[in-house]
């Protein structure tokens, strides 16, 4: 039976937009559809959602746990669910790196979703990358090399740490390998960022970084990216195993307002 909905890919090496959908109202076939969506596309679009924080947390709940975010306390009734807002007076925007959310954490998130609930007339595009494609560029002798590395990322690593304003460090590393496997793909990505990882375990951090740059920058290339202009009512939702992101702060004088929720990882390996 053909689906009501409709799905448009990206012309880019990840990202579709869903269309006629109401996340509101999902049922286990659309559940699976999404899934399987995600899986191929690593990063979903919507527009056009009406979401009060219960329906987010219950659109969540339907692709995993939903887990609080360790730099931010979540709102009244759902701590889950964080505010991340950029007032008209801050230049700084919170996250404003190339990252995979929480990969300082044993287990970092799977994934997330990220509702549009107030949006600047211009600006706030966030960016993802396919890390996939990433770890497919690097030549062969090079991924061998990388699949022996274990990286080690810190939650107070500088790059990130400075866009947290008034935020405590708290002191959270991880190790993870560098290359990892997708465990529902199967497939091989590339797993570090530049938010968080600073060096390779048994290495100084000075002999890591020149390998650290160079991945970084394999990792931010635009020929591996999409970008998402937000509308009110728009949501996302990415795989952040496979996809790392950017939110572009480009919106000074302008308010700009997002709920976020995200979901219980794995041990990566």
């Amino acid at each position: 039976m053909a689906t009501p909905y409709r799905l448009e890919k990206l012309n880019a090496p990840l990202g579709a937009i869903v269309h006629d959908i109401d996340l509101k109202d999902l049922d286990e076939i659309d559940e699976g559809f999404l899934q399987r969506a995600l899986n191929e596309h690593l990063v979903l679009f919507f527009r056009d959602q009406h979401l009060e924080p219960e329906s987010l947390y219950q659109l969540a709940a339907r692709f995993g746990k939903p887990v609080p975010y360790p730099f931010v306390d979540g709102i009244d009734r759902f701590p889950e669910i964080v505010e991340i807002r950029k007032l008209p007076e801050e230049s700084v925007n919170f996250g404003g790196v190339w990252h995979s959310d929480t990969a300082y954490m044993p287990e970092p998130a799977k994934g997330a979703f990220l509702y549009g609930d107030v949006i600047p007339e211009h600006g706030g595009d966030t960016i993802f990358s396919n890390m996939y494609s990433a770890y497919a560029s690097l030549s062969s002798g090079f991924r061998s090399f990388l699949e022996t590395l274990i990286a080690i990322n810190d939650a107070d690593k500088d790059a990130i740490s400075q866009t947290r304003p008034g935020q405590p460090k708290k002191g959270l590393t991880a190790r993870h390998p560098v290359i990892r496997t997708h465990p529902i793909t199967g497939n091989k990505l590339l797993f570090v960022d530049r938010a968080h990882t600073t060096h390779f375990s048994g290495w100084a951090v000075e002999e890591s970084e020149p390998i650290l740059e160079y991945l970084f920058n394999v990792a931010e290339d635009p020929k591996f990216c999409c970008r998402f202009q937000w509308q009110q009512g728009s949501v996302a939702f990415w795989d952040n195993r496979a996809c790392q992101h950017y939110p572009v702060n480009d919106y000074d004088g302008h308010l700009r307002q997002m709920l976020r929720v995200s979901l219980a990882g794995e041990t990566p390996v």
